[in-house]
C-alpha cells in the first residue's frame, strides 16, 4: 500500500508520536522511510541566519540531533533529510521529490499554541500538499 512515507520531525511531543507511527507503517509495509527536518526561515528570518553563523550551528545541530534520533529508534532504514525554508513548502516539495505515498507529521510543533487547535504547517501540508497525509 505504501512505498515511500515522509515523516517530517522538529523534536515536539506530536512528530515524535507521528515518528513511531510512521517507523511502524514503514516496518508494515516494508516501505521505504524518510524523515526531513526544515529550519524554518520565517521564525528566524532569513537575513538573521545569513548573517549569523552561531545561530545556523545551532539549529543545524539541533536539526541533525533529532533527525539522528529518529534513525536510533527505527527498525527500518531510514533517509534523513535537512533543509531550510518555508516547513510546509519543503514538506511538499520533498514529498514530491520521493515521490511519497505518505506523509505523516505531528498535528502540531514546537511553535503551536497550547490546546487542541492543529498547528500552522499540520494544517497547511493537510490542505495543500497532494498526497495522503495523517496526523499524530
Amino acid at each position: 500500500m505504501y512505498d515511500t512515507i515522509l515523516v517530517p520531525v522538529d523534536g515536539s511531543d506530536a512528530a515524535n508520536r507521528a515518528t513511531e507511527h510512521a517507523i511502524s507503517l514503514a516496518s508494515t509495509f516494508d516501505a521505504d522511510l524518510h524523515a526531513l527536518y526544515v529550519i524554518d526561515t520565517r521564525r528566524y528570518g532569513s537575513s538573521a541566519l545569513r548573517d549569523s553563523e552561531a545561530i545556523l550551528e545551532d539549529l543545524e545541530q539541533t536539526g541533525q540531533s533529532v533527525l539522528e534520533d529518529v534513525v536510533q529508534r527505527a527498525a527500518v532504514d531510514v533517509t534523513t533529510e535537512m533543509r531550510r525554508g518555508r516547513p510546509h513548502e519543503e514538506i511538499d516539495g520533498y514529498a514530491d521529490e520521493i515521490d511519497a505515498d505518505l506523509i505523516v507529521l505531528g498535528n502540531r510543533g514546537l511553535g503551536a499554541p497550547a490546546g487542541g487547535e492543529i498547528g500552522s504547517v499540520a494544517e497547511r501540508v493537510v490542505r495543500f500538499v497532494g498526497r495522503p497525509v495523517i496526523t499524530a
